[in-house]
């Protein structure tokens, strides 16, 4: 147990420094632009497109994992959208971002860095495929949805053509993108180019984890809505079980990959969710208390979740 509390500590423990930064130096969140832009456009891209430049191109096409896995979150996200909509009488905008906070997880800021430091090297395809599709899915459902509850006054022509540009131009659809063509061609980048591409890759978990940490520290729990009591337990428990399910069902991986997607589905609500419902001004306020919840139970259901892999209690497959 102590190799995994040392395993968690250092990473939860910079979300913590952000945190109690943010609240002592009292600086606007604004002051926060240049390091998520960093973050964003430079250090994760080239995280992902060393990640997945560096993978032999036909791990690269398990189309059964990435069905299996995008198949397991959707689940979760129409189950938490129908109790939105029936047990809480929500609008199609307000159940859309109810069942994005219990299916879309912090899988862009969290996902690599604490894969990578629990699995190595070969947890890398996982978190690229999983971030990839996942994203691609979540861009398009939410505005879709949107459309459907009337949050989106647009043509469906032009509401097409924007899903399509916001998946097409972000950032880390882009490197990966370029990390599968360079995978496909066998392209290796000169020595200094390289090592550019290390160093940025490097800087990519702690500095995503501190701006977590301070984005949080700068909107505080004002209220605890109602909805926390499913989607808490849906996002931290239910997800990594039906994915952990839905593999076994799916057919035989690795042990890494299985662990992996399972892991990223136990990550807290992405801070996404809050600026999607921002976007379309449609349940900020209680996105954003989700996003703490959940990132502070995480600290347990995530160290959990890592001792039982580590300590063999969770078998790989779930129907041997």
């Amino acid at each position: 147990m102590a190799d995994i509390i040392g395993l968690v500590l250092p990473f939860f423990g910079m979300i913590f420094l952000g945190y109690v930064v943010a609240r002592i130096t009292r600086q606007p969140i604004e002051a926060l632009g240049w390091l998520n832009t960093f973050i964003i456009y430079i250090a994760l891209p080239a995280l992902f497109f060393k990640l997945v430049a560096n993978t032999p191109i036909e791990q690269l096409t398990r189309i059964d994992f990435i069905l299996a896995n995008v198949s397991a979150t959707y689940l979760v996200f129409a189950l938490i959208f129908a109790a939105g909509l029936l047990l809480r009488r929500a609008t199609t905008g307000e159940a859309t971002i109810q069942g994005l906070a219990a299916a879309y997880g912090n899988i862009g800021y969290m996902g690599p860095g604490l894969a990578l430091l629990a699995f190595g090297e070969p947890a890398a395809v996982p978190v690229a495929l999983v971030f990839c599709f996942e994203n691609m899915l979540h861009f398009s459902i939410a505005p879709a949805l949107m459309a459907l509850g009337g949050g989106e006054k647009q043509p469906a022509h032009r509401l097409a053509a924007g899903v399509a540009r916001r998946i097409v131009t972000h950032p880390f659809i882009i490197a990966t993108a370029a990390g599968f063509l360079a995978a496909f061609t066998g392209f290796e980048a000169p020595a200094p180019l390289q090592r550019l591409i290390d160093y940025l890759a490097q800087a990519a978990a702690p500095c995503a984890l501190f701006a977590m940490g301070v984005t949080l520290a700068l909107r505080p729990l004002k209220r605890v809505p109602v909805e926390i009591g499913y989607i808490v337990p849906a996002k931290l428990i239910l997800l990594p079980v039906t994915m952990y399910l839905m593999l076994g069902l799916a057919g035989s991986f690795d042990p890494v990959w299985v662990y992996t997607a399972v892991l990223l589905a136990a990550l807290p609500t992405a801070t996404n969710v809050f600026v999607i419902g921002q976007q379309y001004g449609v349940w900020q306020e209680r996105a954003s208390a989700t996003i703490l919840v959940t990132t502070v139970l995480s600290v347990a259901t995530v160290t959990a979740l890592l001792y039982l892999i580590k300590s063999g209690l969770l078998p790989p497959d779930p129907f041997p």
